[in-house]
């Protein structure tokens, strides 16, 4: 692939990327270098929470770049500390350590769990997970991941991170022994299919985790920032966690994560936990300008109700088609298919022409969505309507 006078082989092959550049992005739309225009459903795997180049964020990186990029960790700055207030305020946590990704976030978790349990619990060590889950690409978010064939993968795995089935308290407790600190897990599984955790299951595990004198962890890297419509999915289910980690939509397109916990399980000392980049203006300017925004009023309230009139266009697409079914929460939904046709869908829809469109199978057998929080219902009746017409296209495939 070239782009102009460059090749593409001198990057390093590591997924199967299509023979496309996109060139520039407004909301809901990218564009390629030939002028192609595709409606994008996917937004960067639920990074750009306010679509493609949004004012708010184009302003903030704007004016902070004039003032002030990376002073170095080491010291504070304006923007870190306005983005930590803001989320504190209006969340169940405390504390707060910015990061680069969400593996990072969530590898931050682990470390401060662990270090909880050398200080609090006799050095227990092990984080209970869940099949399906995903918490990232790093060696130890990899090992607490459930997704299938990671076991082996890169072995030897980080050993303590036991593996219980979702919305299944019993198979959890069977897990809990002496070496136990914590539970983790996702409020949706979003690469393992979109699974959501049922409310009565989180709130069984809180109660567990308090009976048991462990942790509860949620990684709301893809969940949060208004995607399911709260502005974080442990609301739904009216629990306070211990630790949340957030990435993807906090930045809406730029490396910015972020690890939260309550004061009492505060106990990183100097030296634990840090990293070049870490909480720099430059980022967290763009994280206060989207959490302003999402904190805007009815912006979340447009979220849901634009979340339900997904879930009933797509039911009707179920009907029509005879498919399996549809779930979700909020603007993260799925499409659970007659047959293992997904990849076949996601190619046709990016080939489709005049207008091509992006879709994402984390599963053969299903579609996942995830479109920007300001999608409009004009836009999601588009994709329908093409999704609509892609189903009749791929049947018996």
């Amino acid at each position: 692939m070239r782009y102009g006078e460059f090749d593409s082989n001198s990057l390093m092959s590591i997924t199967n990327r299509p023979e496309l550049t996109f060139v520039w992005g407004e909301g809901s739309w990218l564009f390629d270098d030939k002028g192609k225009a595709y409606l994008d459903f996917v937004q960067g795997w639920a990074v750009n929470c306010l679509g493609h180049c949004p004012p708010e964020i184009r302003d903030a990186l704007t004016a902070q770049a004039g003032q002030l990029i990376n002073p170095s960790p080491a010291f504070y700055n304006g923007p870190a500390i306005e983005l930590a207030s803001l989320l504190t305020t209006h969340s169940a946590f405390d504390r707060v350590f910015f990061a680069n990704t969400g593996a990072e976030a969530n590898e931050g978790a682990i470390k401060l769990a662990r270090k909880w349990g050398k200080v609090h619990k006799g050095g227990a060590f092990e984080i209970i997970t869940f099949e399906h889950s995903f918490h990232g690409r790093t060696l130890a978010t990899m090992s607490a991941s459930g997704k299938p064939g990671w076991d082996t993968l890169f072995a030897p795995q980080v050993p303590g991170f036991p593996k219980a089935r979702l919305n299944d308290i019993d198979s959890v407790k069977a897990l809990i022994g002496p070496k136990t600190v914590a539970i983790m897990l996702e409020p949706v599984q979003g690469e393992g299919g979109v699974i959501p955790a049922e409310p009565d299951f989180l709130q069984a595990l809180r109660a567990l985790t308090h009976e048991q004198g462990l942790l509860l962890i949620v990684d709301e890297v893809q969940t949060g920032m208004g995607r399911t419509g709260r502005l974080f999915a442990y609301q739904h289910a009216g629990i306070d966690p211990d630790i949340m980690t957030l990435g993807k939509g906090i930045g809406g397109g730029v490396p910015l994560a972020a690890l939260l916990t309550r004061e009492e399980v505060c106990c990183f000392e100097p030296g634990d936990q840090g990293g070049t980049y870490n909480g720099n203006p430059l980022m967290t300017a763009v994280g206060v300008a989207v959490l302003r925004r999402l904190l805007s009023p009815g912006f979340l309230d447009g979220v849901e109700e634009n979340g339900r009139y997904l879930a009933v266009a797509l039911e009707r697409l179920v009907i029509q088609h005879k498919l399996v079914g549809e779930r979700g929460t909020g603007l993260l939904r799925a499409l659970i298919l007659d047959s293992d046709r997904g990849p076949a869908l996601v190619k046709a829809a990016l080939e489709h022409t005049p207008t091509g469109l992006l879709l994402n199978a984390p599963r053969p057998n299903l579609l996942r969505f995830m479109p920007s929080l300001t999608v409009s219902k004009a836009e999601i009746d588009q994709m329908v309507s093409l999704l609509d017409t892609l189903l009749h296209a791929t049947r018996g495939t």
